[in-house]
């Protein structure tokens, strides 16, 4: 909410200053300008795509009132903020029309910029573009343009982005026309955010179809999208096929003669930003190809040698700082200082504050010198930056005194010194502007960037090292144990370290982005994630046992072991269900995979739970009337032989035990990996925290994710979600029936809306009373493992959050229980010797 206030805040004030914005005039303001208003579409669109948004921002409300012990006060508007963007491009383009004057001015800018930046690569041989070699004679000439950065730039998000905010211009202003369809001509997807990406076409039809008046945007959009299929691919196979041969050419030039990158700085980002863009359009489409005539203008198996000419390039200029660094610090003391104060002094108009500006501009400028950098001084010439660029807003305001675009010649000489600057003391920013290959970090394998003469495919064919390494195999249930999974991950890390050393990328990102979507079902492209493949495990290979006792949950221990058995396991369960185990599979996928986890758990109960209810139907009658006699021995003993698949009601709550108990140790392992101060703290009522709508599915999703991110809850939130769906330490496991009946018990109470601790107080009369009369005649069979359905009554008691030891005792004598611990620890005690 902050940062959508502070936005509107902004561009209402420079609405209100009727700045001026020019590409070519006030580079910076513009530029930053425009990437606000893209990346502010590009969160809003972000959080358009979240499923769970409103199940988020009210766990971020509840975690703000455990913390601060009230509500946050913005948390209202929030939640409306997320409904009023369901349809986001629609209440965007709402909200930018009186912001349509200075966007329009800011991306008409770019109609000298744009063209020349998407020529085709035979208009780039006929310049012969880039070539050191082309002018011998001007070789050692330095390298500018009137727009010394603008090369540099990629803007097609700016253009497509800023016409569909404010596309009013599009049926007023034929220039805005010419942009808009080049930018629909430059290609079928634009980036967004990491590897999200926006069909632009299909976002642009779907759009302008639901506006009256831009029926006639239709058609354009449909040529467009067809230029892209018919002629898109090939043209930008030539531009790759261009871009090798001059990046070859220019590394081997700069390898031999290494002081040509002073005046040749420019080429070189130039190269370097023509190529990142070549290789991002082709990741973007390489795994959307369209239906197309050439489908291999979607795949380049030369791919790794245009990007080991880029880290050529990235090398030489680590290499050689010291050369660009002199070399820029006598053109900025020598040069750019003199031009600056000529143009300076024929201004006739220069306010004061400007003029104290631009003095210090010249001082700055002209006290570099030589022996700063011969001593080993590092330069700092970030604060010249700002000040250019606040003279830019002082100068771009309508009224402004001195108006800067009156005096093209300033701002060219000061654009010009902007970027030498940064080559004494910015060069890494700026290869990450105009560089930047992070995205490959989805898609690239070492070999084929280092060794690219080796490389026999594409390198856009390798998302998924992470999911080979957990060695899942359907047939035989076999999976790489947790802990082993998480080593191999680290000790990969540790290996991509050294990939940074050839390729620019941030691999501390690369890796938390990989494994986010590692943490939801599928990735982006379909393909299973290791959240799915363990939760399949889990429960194909290891709770199925443990539902037929062949593994058994150990409470002490807190952990499933192996039953000694003649058939010997394939696996061992202590290996893959311990502490140290589970809290790898926590820090592996997350409270989001846990989450999926949990519903597939949910899934095999509520399975279950159906059979269940099936055998409660099939003895309803009696049951009843086993409920209005509970205190009479005689009609109990009768209505109890008429009670038809007992065994069947144990074997199954045992199963729902089993499995709720595995949940357990997850959510435990969860609050382990977690080190949250609130997540000790366990939520006790669904209705403590609604959704201001009073939404019980949102107010479910909330607990569902706070129960994911191991938040404990007294009523289970995933169960009752399941359970509300569905109205339309023995060898036998039998310990874990305690855990089922508080759970279910919990979750079915909540949803038929009774009072839980009401109604468990009666269960535990009916169950006292029985057992009770079970005592009373030694002769009969049902007292067979009295002892221990006594403690496991206790077990129910101890683990529920509604009953409590008082309860118990007062219908229940103590002793018993006392006698039942001591009966059963002689038999443990005796099979065990």
């Amino acid at each position: 909410m902050e940062f959508r206030d502070h936005v509107y805040e902004l561009l209402n004030t420079i609405d209100a200053c009727q700045c001026y914005f020019d590409i070519a005039v006030n580079f910076d303001l513009t530029k930053n300008y425009l990437d606000l208003i893209v990346t502010y579409a590009s969160v809003i669109y972000m959080l358009s795509r979240i499923d769970d948004k409103k199940a988020i921002v009210g766990m971020y409300n509840c975690a703000f009132e455990f913390c601060n012990g009230n509500s946050d006060p913005s948390f209202p508007r929030l939640g409306q903020m997320f409904i009023e963007y369901d349809h986001p491009w629609k209440k965007l383009s709402e909200e930018f029309g009186p912001h349509t004057k200075s966007v329009t001015g800011a991306l008409l800018s770019l109609r000298m910029v744009y063209p020349r930046r998407n020529l085709s690569a035979d208009q780039w041989r006929s310049a012969q573009l880039l070539s050191l070699l082309a002018s011998p004679a001007a070789m050692l000439s330095p390298t500018c343009c009137d727009t010394v950065r603008t090369p540099v730039i990629s803007s097609a998000v700016w253009l497509f982005v800023g016409f569909l905010l404010c596309h009013s211009s599009l049926n007023a202003n034929a220039d805005s026309q010419n942009l808009w369809k080049m930018a629909l001509r430059n290609g079928l997807y634009l980036t967004v955010i990491r590897d999200e990406i926006l069909n632009i076409h299909k976002l642009s039809e779907d759009f302008f179809d639901s506006l009256k008046g831009y029926s006639k945007r239709i058609p354009d959009i449909k040529e467009c999208k067809e230029y892209v299929i018919i002629n898109c691919g090939a043209l930008r196979r030539e531009k790759r096929n261009f871009l090798r041969n001059a990046l070859k050419e220019l590394t081997k030039v700069l390898e031999d003669e290494p002081a040509l990158l002073g005046p040749k700085a420019l080429f070189v980002f130039m190269a370097l930003s023509f190529s990142r863009d070549e290789v991002l359009w082709l990741v973007r489409h390489a795994e959307n190809i369209p239906k197309t005539k050439t489908p291999e203008d979607y795949a380049d198996s030369q791919m790794a040698e245009l990007l080991y000419y880029m880290e050529k390039l990235r090398t030489l200029l680590a290499q050689h700082r010291y050369v660009i660094q002199r070399y820029h610090l006598q053109y900025l003391s020598q040069y750019d200082a003199l031009a600056l104060n000529d143009t300076i002094q024929g201004m006739y108009v220069c306010p004061e504050e400007e003029s104290v500006l631009m003095s210090s501009f010249v001082s700055t400028l002209s006290a570099l010198s030589l022996k700063h950098l011969d001593a080993g001084e590092e330069f700092d010439l970030k604060p010249f930056r700002l000040d250019w660029l606040r003279l830019q807003v002082y100068t771009s305001a309508g009224k402004a005194a001195l108006a800067l675009k009156d005096y093209p010649d300033l701002a060219k000489v000061m654009n010009m010194a902007q970027f030498h600057t940064r080559m004494m003391d910015n060069v890494n920013e700026l290869l990450c502007e105009t560089a930047d290959l992070s995205i490959l970090c989805f898609e690239i394998e070492y070999k084929s960037c280092i060794n690219y003469t080796n490389a026999t495919s594409t390198p856009f064919d390798v998302y998924r090292v992470i999911v080979q390494m957990a060695n899942y195999n359907q047939s035989t249930h076999e999976i790489a144990r947790p802990t082993d999974l998480l080593a191999g991950i680290q000790a990969y890390v540790t290996s991509l370290h050294s990939l940074s050393c050839y390729i620019n990328i941030d691999v501390t990102r690369l890796v938390k982005n990989v494994l986010l979507q590692q943490t939801q079902p599928l990735d982006s492209y379909g393909t299973q994630t290791i959240t799915t493949l363990y939760t399949n495990w889990f429960l194909e290979g290891l709770l199925r046992q443990a539902s037929s006792a062949l593994i058994v949950h150990c409470p002490t221990t807190q952990c499933f072991v192996n039953q000694n058995t003649e058939n010997e396991q394939s696996f061992h369960a202590e290996e893959y269900a311990d502490i140290c185990g589970l809290r790898s599979l926590a820090e592996l996928i997350g409270p989001y995979g846990l989450k999926f986890l949990n519903e597939n758990l949910m899934w095999h109960i509520i399975s279950q739970v159906g059979e269940l209810k099936k055998l409660v139907s099939d003895n309803m009658d009696v049951l009843v009337q086993m409920r209005a006699n509970f205190e009479n021995p005689e009609a109990m003993s009768d209505l109890q032989k008429k009670l038809t698949g007992c065994e069947n009601v144990l074997k199954r709550m045992t199963i729902i035990g089993v499995i709720l108990s595995f949940r357990s140790m997850v959510q435990e392992a969860l609050i382990m990996d977690r080190h949250c101060p609130f997540l000790t703290r366990p939520i006790k009522c669904l209705k403590d925290f609604i959704y201001p709508e009073g939404d019980i599915k949102v107010t479910l999703g909330v607990y569902e994710m706070a129960s994911a991110a191991g938040l404990p809850c007294e009523i289970d939130p995933t169960l009752v979600s399941a359970i509300a769906n569905m109205q339309t330490g023995h060898q036998n496991n039998i310990h874990c029936l305690a855990t089922a009946v508080n759970h279910l018990a919990a979750a079915m109470f909540t949803v038929q809306r009774k009072n839980i601790q009401t109604q468990l107080q009666e269960f535990l009369k009916v169950a006292s009373s029985i057992l009770l009369q079970l005592g009373q005649n030694v002769e009969r069979m049902e007292i067979k493992n009295r002892d221990s359905v006594y403690l496991i009554l206790h077990m129910i008691v101890e683990q529920s959050p509604f009953l409590s030891q008082d309860m118990l005792e007062m219908c229940f004598p103590y002793v018993l229980l006392r006698n039942a611990y001591r009966e059963v620890h002689k038999t443990f005690i005796h099979t065990m010797g």
